[in-house]
C-alpha cells in the first residue's frame, strides 16, 4: 500500500463566524435559516446527510441518505423497512444526523429518537417520486446479497410489466422515518481550527438550552 502522508492536508476556515448572540434561540429556526443559505447557494445534492444507527449491541453504521423534508416533529427521510439501518432503527431507536456543507464551511449534527412516519405521508410521498423510482423500490431487496447486476435488472424489468396498465402502489416494506431531535450543533470553520460550535439541548417540552462547545 502508498505510503501517503496526509498531514499536510488540511484548510484554513475564514468565511464566517458563528456567536450565541448570531443564533436563534429555536434550533429548527436555525437550521432553516442555514438550510435556505445552502439552498440560495445551489450547492449540489444541499440535503444529503449522513445517518448514523446502531444495533442493539451498540454497534454503529453510517451512510449517506436524503432529507425529504423538515417541520416541528423532525428530520425526514425514507428507506425499506427490511433495510440494515430499518433493522438497526427497530432494534434501538437513537440516530444521528450530519450535514456537511464545505462550500460556506458550514457543519450541523442532530441526534434525537427515530419514529416510523405515518402510512398516509409516506404513501404521499411514494407518489410524487418519478415512475422509475417507484418501481426501484418494489425491485431492490435493499441491503440483502444479490446474485449479480443482472438480478436487479430483471426484477426492475418484472415490476415494470406488472404495473403497465396501472401505476405501482406503495410496497408495504418501504416507508418514511422522523428523526426527533433532542441535540443539534451547528458549526462554522474558523481559522487555525479554532472553530465556533454552537450547541443546543432539550430540557423540556420545547426548551432549548443554548450554549459554546470548545472546538
Amino acid at each position: 500500500m502508498a505510503n501517503i502522508d496526509l498531514a499536510d492536508i488540511r484548510k484554513d476556515y475564514k468565511m464566517a463566524t458563528l456567536s450565541e448572540q448570531d443564533v436563534s434561540d429555536d434550533p429548527f429556526l436555525q437550521f432553516e435559516k442555514w438550510f435556505n443559505e445552502v439552498l440560495h447557494s445551489q450547492i449540489d445534492e444541499s440535503n444529503a446527510m449522513t445517518l448514523a444507527t446502531a444495533d442493539a449491541k451498540g454497534k454503529p453504521s453510517a451512510r449517506i441518505v436524503l432529507l425529504k423534508g423538515f417541520d416541528e416533529r423532525g428530520f425526514h427521510f425514507y428507506t425499506n423497512y427490511e433495510s440494515k439501518k430499518a433493522r438497526q432503527i427497530k432494534e434501538n431507536p437513537f440516530g444521528a444526523l450530519v450535514f456537511f456543507w464545505k462550500e460556506l464551511e458550514r457543519q450541523v449534527r442532530i441526534e434525537g429518537e427515530i419514529i416510523r412516519a405515518d402510512a398516509a405521508e409516506s404513501e404521499q410521498y411514494y407518489h410524487s417520486r418519478p415512475l422509475k423510482s417507484q418501481i426501484g423500490a418494489w425491485a431492490s431487496p435493499q441491503s440483502k446479497v444479490i446474485s449479480g447486476r443482472g438480478y436487479l435488472e430483471e426484477k426492475v424489468r418484472q415490476y415494470e410489466e406488472k404495473f403497465k396498465q396501472s401505476l405501482p402502489g406503495i410496497p408495504s416494506f418501504w416507508g418514511g422515518y422522523i428523526l426527533r431531535p433532542d441535540l443539534f450543533e451547528f458549526w462554522q470553520g474558523r481559522a487555525s481550527r479554532l472553530h465556533d460550535r454552537i450547541q443546543y439541548v432539550l430540557t423540556g417540552l420545547n426548551q432549548w438550552k443554548k450554549e459554546r462547545l470548545a472546538p
